[in-house]
C-alpha cells in the first residue's frame, strides 16, 4: 500500500469518525435518495413490514424484479450517452466530479480508451454509469423499482447494488470505490499479473492446473507464486488470476487440463487473489467510517453468494471481497432457485455491456427468458420505447 493511498484513506476516515452519517464528501444527488425512498414507500405500502423480503412474498413472483450491476471490464467509451436525457443523471456525474477530482462524464463519453480502461478510472466509471442506468429505468418503468426484491453486483458492481438498495449514500459509496480502485491499481503494478478466462468442460482440472502452474513458477524463480480461481461464472467456466508466468503456463498446457478455450482479460492485475492484499486496509478504513445501513432489498455478497444480514457484515465482506473469488454462479443459484412451476422475476442488467445476461443464460435459461438490459450508450428516440 502506498503512503499516498493510505493517507487518503485515513484522512477521510478521520473526517467522518465520531459524526455517524456525515462526511465532507458532497451530499448525494436526489437520484440516489429518491430510489431509496421509493423502495421504502413500496415496503410500507405492503403493510409496513420490517423486511422487504416479507413484502415481496405477497407479490406474484412474475411481478417481482431483480437488478444486476456489472463490474470492471464492461466499460466502453460512449457509455452514459444514452442516459443524459433522463432526470438527475447529470447531477450524478456532477457529484462524481467533486468526489473524484476529474470529469468522469467527459472520460466516459470520449475516452481515450486507454485512460478509461485503467483500474483507477474504470471502476468509478462503471459504478456511476450503473446508477445512472437505474435512474433511466426508474423514469421509464418505476414499477420495476417498486417491485425489486433482490440485487447483486459483480465485483465493484456490488457497491452500486448497495447504493441502489439504500445501504450507503452515493457520494460515500463512490469515494470507497475511488480508494479501492487506486489501491488495486497500485497493487497490480507491483507484480506482473493478470486474469485468464477459461471455458472448460466436466473433466477440466482447475485445481490441479493451478497447483502445477504454481510449481512451474517456482522453477522460474518466482517466490510464493499465485494462481487460483478468481471468478466462478457459470458451470465449467472460471476466471483464473495470478502471476503472468502462471497464466501463460496454463495457456500453453490447456489441452492437458481439458480446457476448451482460454483468453487473457484486458485488466491490469491479478484481482480477487492475495496479490491484492495491499488494497484491503485502505478500503477497510473508509468502510468503517461510512454509515452503512441495512439494505432495503436483498443484496447478495460476492464472497459467499448469500444475502447481507446487517451493516457490519457489509463492511467486513466488501473489504474481504478484494482478495476473495467472486462466487457469481453461486449467487445466481441463490437468487433464482425456486420450486418447479414458479414464475421467475424480471431481471434487469443496469450498466454497460450485457455480460451478466450472458452468464445468467448459461446458469439458468428459464430465468434469462425474463432478462432485459438497460442501454447506456445511445438515447432512444421514444422515451417510452425499449430500454
Amino acid at each position: 500500500m502506498s503512503v499516498r493511498v493510505a493517507r487518503a484513506a485515513r484522512a477521510w476516515a478521520r473526517s467522518v469518525s465520531g459524526r455517524r452519517g456525515s462526511s465532507n464528501c458532497p451530499r448525494p444527488p436526489p437520484a440516489a435518495v429518491d430510489v431509496a425512498a421509493l423502495l421504502r414507500e413500496a415496503t410500507a405500502a405492503d403493510g409496513g413490514s420490517r423486511d422487504a423480503e416479507v413484502a415481496a412474498g405477497r407479490r406474484e413472483p412474475g411481478q417481482c424484479s431483480v437488478l444486476l450491476f456489472p463490474g470492471q471490464g464492461s466499460q466502453m467509451v460512449g457509455m452514459g450517452r444514452g442516459l443524459l436525457r433522463y432526470p438527475r443523471v447529470r447531477e450524478l456525474y456532477d457529484a462524481a466530479r467533486r468526489v473524484l477530482g476529474y470529469d468522469l462524464l467527459e472520460l466516459s463519453l470520449r475516452g481515450p480508451r486507454e485512460a478509461l480502461d485503467r483500474t483507477v478510472h474504470c471502476q468509478p466509471a462503471v459504478f456511476v454509469a450503473s446508477l445512472a442506468a437505474v435512474e433511466k429505468l426508474h423514469h421509464l418503468q418505476p414499477a420495476v423499482i417498486e417491485n425489486c426484491v433482490a440485487a447483486a453486483g459483480f465485483s465493484v458492481g456490488e457497491f452500486a447494488a448497495l447504493v441502489f438498495a439504500g445501504a450507503m449514500e452515493f457520494s460515500e459509496g463512490l469515494y470507497a470505490v475511488k480508494i479501492r480502485a487506486e489501491a488495486m491499481q497500485e497493487a497490480s503494478e507491483a507484480v506482473p499479473s493478470g486474469m485468464l478466462s477459461v471455458l472448460g468442460q466436466r473433466q477440466s482440472k482447475f485445481a490441479v492446473a493451478c497447483l502445477e502452474a504454481q510449481e512451474h513458477c517456482k522453477t522460474q524463480g518466482i517466490e510464493d507464486p499465485v494462481c487460483e480461481v478468481a471468478n466462478y461464472l457459470f458451470p465449467d467456466c472460471r476466471v483464473i488470476s495470478g502471476h503472468l508466468e502462471a497464466l501463460q503456463f496454463l495457456q500453453k498446457n490447456s489441452s492437458k487440463y481439458h480446457f476448451r478455450r482460454t483468453k487473457m482479460l484486458p485488466v491490469s492485475g491479478g484481482f480477487h487473489t492475495r496479490l491484492m492484499e495491499p488494497a484491503v486496509e485502505p478500503l477497510a478504513q473508509v468502510l468503517k467510517a461510512i454509515d452503512v445501513k441495512k439494505p432495503l432489498v436483498s443484496v447478495h455478497s460476492n464472497v459467499d453468494g448469500n444475502r447481507y444480514m446487517h451493516p457490519k457484515h457489509i463492511q467486513k465482506l466488501l473489504a474481504q471481497q478484494v482478495v476473495s473469488p467472486v462466487k457469481w454462479e453461486q449467487t445466481m443459484h441463490a437468487i433464482y432457485e425456486r420450486r418447479k412451476g414458479t414464475a421467475f422475476p424480471q431481471t434487469f442488467e443496469v450498466g454497460p455491456g450485457k455480460q451478466l445476461g450472458a452468464i445468467l443464460k448459461s446458469c439458468n435459461l428459464q430465468a434469462w427468458r425474463s432478462y432485459s438490459h438497460v442501454e447506456v450508450l445511445e438515447a432512444s428516440e421514444d422515451t417510452e420505447g425499449p430500454l
